[in-house]
């Protein structure tokens, strides 16, 4: 009787996962399945997927618009504000976490971190938009990079260095006396054990770069240098949308994400559950 009542909880609550799961992912379930509609079933059919699919609208995206110079600029800036913010957090993370007793101004990072977070990013674009056209870096790819890196390091950084705390400064002190120096200490024992933690916020940082819009839109007006996200504005005119190229632009948009995040799942779980335990 027990065995039947352990049975029936499992499939009723794998039986509701499934069933927020679906309305989860009910919005990009719509997009796939729009956009292989044609522009009449766009408007007549109400279900999630055509009746007779058809690739169209796929052959009008990549024919009729310069998609692919959208995916280069995305992945672009993506991959090197990934690997800088990495790089930059990795190093600032250890300092903090290893230096903060000796340094008062480390103690705080993390309040300070957390005052600043109450500052909306709005605040920062007129600022900035001012200071890159000043500069020259305002219409260009670099400028862009440039306000993703240090945006996305304060979170990053802070979130690494809960990494460094949990790996014990003894194992390091022993590195030492077997002929480590402090930089062989780092990349050969520090960054080996945070892998998870590295390989969070890279896929965070990927994330954030691939998808941002509100900066972007604000800093590039060369139609050459737009991203993804501003390509994807192109199918939205003033008095029409293009609702199947949208859908069919959209659904090629995530197709990298998913796939990233398909590869990362292991480091992103691992991610998330070190440190929940210390000692």
């Amino acid at each position: 009787m027990r065995s039947m009542k352990r049975k029936l909880k499992t499939v009723l609550f794998y039986l509701t996962l499934t069933v927020v799961v679906f309305l989860i992912n009910l919005p990009i379930i719509n997009m796939v399945g729009s956009s292989m509609k044609n522009k009449q079933e766009l408007f007549t059919n109400n279900h999630l997927f055509p009746y007779k699919p058809t690739v169209e609208n796929f052959a009008n995206v990549l024919e009729r618009t310069p998609f692919f110079r959208y995916v280069v600029n995305s992945l672009l800036v993506a991959v090197v504000v990934a690997v800088s913010v990495m790089v930059i957090s990795c190093l600032a993370g250890y300092a903090i976490s290893r230096y903060s007793k000796r340094i008062k101004l480390f103690r705080y990072y993390s309040n300070l971190f957390l005052i600043l977070q109450m500052f909306p990013g709005v605040l920062l674009m007129i600022p900035l938009v001012l200071v890159f056209s000043k500069a020259g870096l305002a219409d260009s790819l670099g400028g862009l990079i440039l306000i993703y890196i240090s945006s996305n390091i304060p979170f990053c950084t802070w979130m690494i260095s809960g990494f460094f705390d949990g790996i014990p400064i003894e194992m390091e002190e022993a590195a030492q006396i077997d002929g480590c120096n402090a930089i062989q200490c780092f990349l050969r024992l520090v960054l080996p054990l945070s892998s998870p933690g590295i390989a969070s916020i890279v896929i965070f940082t990927f994330i954030n770069s691939w998808n941002e819009y509100m900066m972007a839109n604000v800093i590039l007006k060369n139609q050459n240098l737009r991203t993804l996200p501003l390509g994807l504005q192109t199918f939205i005119m003033q008095f029409d949308t293009d609702w199947g190229s949208l859908m069919a632009a959209s659904t090629m948009t995530i197709i990298p994400v998913v796939f990233f995040l398909v590869f990362m799942q292991k480091h992103i779980v691992s991610g998330l559950t070190a440190g929940a335990v210390k000692g």
